[in-house]
């Protein structure tokens, strides 16, 4: 049922901000700029302190961080040596890519997935992972990215480099989580903040509904969205690269937990397009991202449960 009602509030939410963007293009495509900054600004660095706060890892649970963040951080990698050697695209493309094949959406999707298919007792796995692999990718690399390959952040390395820093809430958030005593965060917040993610989730794809009918052509919006070169790049990265990098590494050393098995064929997180919107990337190409990688999971896992 909870994958159910997840991929009917995707579809709904994508359906909404289509129709506003056809109904008030200007209103509705500066509606979903400001709430995807609300979340970041005012949601993103509660979320991560209180879950950092009250997480804690045994040996071999970080052996499985380690490495699926080593697995993440080379499949971005390798997406940035294609997109800039073969397919020659534009600095805003190039970050595009390469943040939507790094960022992942482990929280508000991957949570009521682990709880749908694994059942409730490995949520707090799934978590861990959210608040050590996901965060770290987000708030070191994704903004990283943003900063370096944008078009807001300065052409100076000093204007970037002061960009990631103010413009990068999570990342105060997640250091006065992992610094703070675990009695700051009581499990009634943590709980309350687990459900303010998920409960984000249709301002998301708002988000991602309204950008994709942006800039669509001569009225009509395609359905599905282009599978482009950057995409099916980023598509690559996200589902094949990093989770095949991620069993091959963990194989001759540890039982990689199933929950992380899952957690690494996540699609493209929301964040992503928190990140290009701040820092000036090219957005379409993520929110098709984001559409693409999010239809091709909740089909695969609607599917899992028929047989």
């Amino acid at each position: 049922m909870g994958v159910i009602l997840t991929a009917a509030a995707i579809v709904a939410a994508t359906a909404i901000g289509v129709g506003s963007e056809r109904r008030w293009p200007r209103g509705a495509a500066a509606a979903s700029r400001r709430s995807l900054l609300v979340v970041l600004y005012a949601v993103t660095p509660l979320v991560y302190f209180f879950n950092l706060a009250s997480t804690h890892i045994d040996l071999d649970e970080g052996v499985g961080i380690l490495l699926a963040l080593l697995s993440n951080a080379a499949a971005a990698l390798v997406v940035w040596w294609v997109a800039r050697r073969f397919l020659r695209l534009s600095r805003p493309v190039i970050g595009a890519t390469v943040v939507a094949a790094m960022v992942v959406n482990t929280g508000y999707l991957g949570f009521p997935l682990t709880i749908a298919l694994l059942g409730r007792h490995a949520l707090p796995t799934a978590v861990l992972y959210d608040a050590l692999v996901t965060a770290p990718l987000l708030l070191i690399g994704a903004f990283a990215i943003g900063a370096a390959f944008g078009t807001k952040s300065g052409e100076a390395t000093g204007d970037r480099v002061r960009a990631f820093f103010t413009r990068n809430p999570p990342l105060y958030g997640a250091v006065l989580g992992l610094l703070a005593p675990r009695w700051l965060a009581p499990e009634a917040l943590v709980h309350i903040f687990q459900i303010a993610v998920i409960a984000v989730l249709p301002i998301g794809f708002f988000a991602v509904g309204a950008t994709l009918a942006e800039d669509a052509e001569k009225g009509t919006l395609p359905i599905p969205p282009p599978l482009t070169r950057p995409v099916a790049l980023a598509l690559a990265g996200r589902l094949l690269i990093a989770p095949a990098l991620l069993t091959a590494l963990a194989a001759p050393l540890i039982v990689l937990p199933t929950t992380y098995r899952l957690m690494i064929v996540m699609p493209t997180g929301l964040s992503s397009l928190m990140v290009s919107h701040a820092y000036g990337l090219d957005n379409r190409t993520v929110a098709e991202v984001v559409a693409w990688s999010t239809a091709i999971v909740v089909a695969i896992a609607l599917l899992s449960l028929l047989f």
